[in-house]
């Protein structure tokens, strides 16, 4: 299956000196296969035209828009399309809930968010401080995994919205959101998850988690720059959300300010549905569910093949948990003992072997980890499109690098 994965993306014929790319830089934004660049340029030659007019191209475009919906719901298991709200991004997203939120949060009022988290998970939030909430942060240990303890501390009757990843882009680690979860149910906090790291490696259940909100990217699962908002039925019309007086002042459509990137969410739709062709099953989430064991267990396979390559090389550290099936994403951050981490990009770069360095905007993880001053790490990351000899090639030059 794999190996056919591969064919379908045309940016993996790509070389460097002769030598064909390894793309290892999947966590900050996979390929894109050549689907879903053609969904986008068929809306563009077929159906290119503004919402809610009176003639084919409109109609066209009205009905994308809602399939699309229904779609990324049946990828989430939201419970019906309304939960569905589209934007620039997440962290667009998240500036607008914050803005809502500061609207009916009250000075004293607590906000809960942690240490590993994204910056995109955290800024946001952390501009409430201005209108006297109190945001507090959940510890991360030193072996890149958040302390519960402290989370059950600091969770209290004034404690209105908790704040955690799905999985870090950081150090790969997967938070016990079904723990997050129920104690948010027994405080009566909301509970909002970013499951941008999350998304690409594990399929998500927003019924099963109970989370009350939960924020994505496309970008992350093959397809273009897009940002996914699932809010539990009732909830986004709660909130005063910013938005025009022209504006659909109900939900999902009273949190998309502007005119949306109409072929782009075509492109959201192909990505959901050129994963799911990897599976099997009648509906959308039942073909859904079986592409997602494969991925895993694909991509399970190639992230632990290279972290028992990583561990093994001398001079180098690997940042986060172990490699278990339940506590890891196939992402693997690590540190050189005499390199910066761009100094070693750089070197895998000349070699075709695309890895990124830094802190990957989870700069406070890297702060406390006591890695931010020497540059961060480098992350590698498994996507559907890497194979074996892309993780024998990246060990082989890694050996060799100086």
């Amino acid at each position: 299956m794999l190996q056919e994965v591969r064919t379908h993306f045309t940016a993996l014929k790509q070389t460097v000196g002769n030598q064909p790319v390894v793309f290892l830089d999947g966590p900050a934004g996979t390929q894109v296969p050549d689907q879903v660049i053609e969904s986008m340029v068929r809306y563009y030659h077929q159906s290119n035209a503004n919402t809610h007019g009176q003639f084919a191209n409109a109609h066209e475009t009205d009905d994308m828009m809602e399939q699309t919906r229904q779609d990324a719901a049946a990828f989430l298991n939201a419970p019906e399309s309304g939960c569905i709200s589209f934007g620039q991004n997440m962290t667009t997203l998240a500036f607008a809930l914050a803005r809502a939120f500061g609207r009916i949060f009250k000075p004293g009022d607590e906000v809960l968010i942690t240490q590993l988290d994204h910056e995109a998970n955290r800024g946001p939030w952390l501009t409430l401080r201005d209108q006297g909430i109190i945001v507090r942060e959940i510890r991360l240990k030193p072996e890149g995994v958040l302390d519960y303890d402290d989370f059950h501390q600091k969770l209290n009757e004034r404690t209105r919205l908790v704040c955690v990843g799905g999985a870090s882009n950081f150090t790969g680690t997967v938070n016990d959101l079904a723990l997050i979860r129920q104690a948010t149910y027994q405080s009566g906090a909301w509970m909002l998850v970013d499951a941008v790291h999350y998304a690409p490696h594990f399929l998500i259940d927003v019924q099963a988690l109970g989370c009350d909100f939960l924020l994505c990217s496309a970008y992350k699962f093959y397809g273009p720059h897009v940002g996914i908002l699932y809010a539990k039925p009732g909830l986004l019309s709660q909130l005063p959300t910013d938005r025009l007086r022209t504006q659909d002042p109900v939900a999902p459509y009273r949190i998309e300010t502007g005119t949306l990137n109409h072929a782009a969410i075509a492109g959201v739709q192909g990505a959901i549905h050129w994963m799911a062709s990897w599976g099997d099953g009648n509906s959308l989430r039942d073909r859904l569910d079986t592409a997602y064991q494969r991925i895993r267990a694909h991509e399970y396979q190639l992230a632990r093949k290279l972290y028992e390559g990583l561990i093994h090389l001398s001079g180098i550290t690997v940042v986060g948990p172990d490699m278990d099936v339940a506590l890891r994403a196939p992402t693997l951050s690590f540190y050189h003992h005499r390199l910066t981490a761009d100094e070693v990009c750089k070197q895998l770069g000349e070699q075709g072997i695309f890895a990124w360095d830094g802190n990957f905007y989870a700069i406070r993880a890297a702060e406390v980890l006591g890695l931010l001053e020497r540059g961060g790490v480098t992350r590698m990351g498994i996507s559907m499109y890497t194979v074996p000899r892309d993780i024998e090639r990246t060990l082989e030059v890694l050996a060799t690098i100086s």
